[in-house]
Parts: structure tokens; sequence; C-alpha cells
């Protein structure tokens, strides 16, 4: 089975300006948890969750009303192809203990997202099992890891 099978299209996503509140709107609007930060080429410079904003933004005291997604998106972003295998997307997933991966086109635009959700709905069941297992281990990831 390949990424482009499981992986959500054309996720909603935003500029490394845009304000937290807005990042958080399209969080509600959209009914998910992160939101990929592009660049002008349309390719991933970080990704925004709603962890971050609650432990980067809110926890620290910040007036998050100001705050743009640059000051807290998670970096470096993990990418897959839409070709590669989903076997291959869950080594990313459990090697850097994320919930999801964005999917990159051949010129290294964001074409999608595959989330622990979509493996779980849609791989084999042992196969979703382990990517759970092995990214809920660590409950303390370092702040550079995305959520």
């Amino acid at each position: 089975m390949q990424v482009k099978e499981i992986m959500t299209p054309h996720a909603i996503c935003c500029g490394p300006d845009t304000l937290l509140p807005d990042v958080a709107r399209l969080m509600c609007d959209q009914d998910c948890g992160a939101i990929p930060v592009l660049d002008g080429q349309q390719r991933p410079i970080g990704i925004v969750t709603d962890r971050d904003i609650a432990c980067r933004a809110v926890a620290t005291g910040r007036d998050v009303a100001e705050m743009e997604a640059r000051e807290i998106m998670s970096q470096p972003v993990r990418t897959v192809s839409p070709d590669a295998t989903v076997e291959q997307a869950c080594e990313i997933l459990e090697q850097h203990l994320l919930r999801r991966v964005l999917v990159v086109d051949s010129g290294g635009r964001c074409c999608g997202i595959v989330a622990q959700a979509d493996v779980a709905r849609f791989a084999p069941r042992r196969e979703a099992a382990d990517v759970v297992r092995k990214v809920s281990q660590s409950s303390r990831r370092p702040a550079s890891a995305q959520a």
C-alpha cells in the first residue's frame, strides 16, 4: 500500500507569518491538530500543532494574539513521497516519534499529510499497533520534535 492511498490530500496550510489565532481557527474549521507551514514555493518549513500552541505559546504567558506561526512551529519537518510505502511512512513516524508526516511531491511541495490516525484506519492492524506503541512510548520528546 502506498502513502497516496491513505494520506489526506490538500492539507490546509499556512505561511510563517500567519498569526496563531488564525492557525487555531484553521484547526477548528478543519477539525485537525496540525497545520503545515509552507514557504512561498509551497515547500514545508515547519508544522504548528495544537500542542505547540499550548506549550510554546499559551503556557509561556506570551501574547498569543500577536505571535506568528514561525515563532512556535516544530522543525525540522519530516516528509515522505506519495509513492512511498505506508511501511516507509510508519518508519519515519516511529524513528522520529511523530504523530504526522508531511507528503511532498517531486518538487518538494506539500501535497498531503499522513497522521497516525490514517495509519490506524488503513494500515494492517499489526502495523498500526506498532506505530501507536512506539510513538507513544516517549511522552517527553525534545522541543524540536513535532507533536
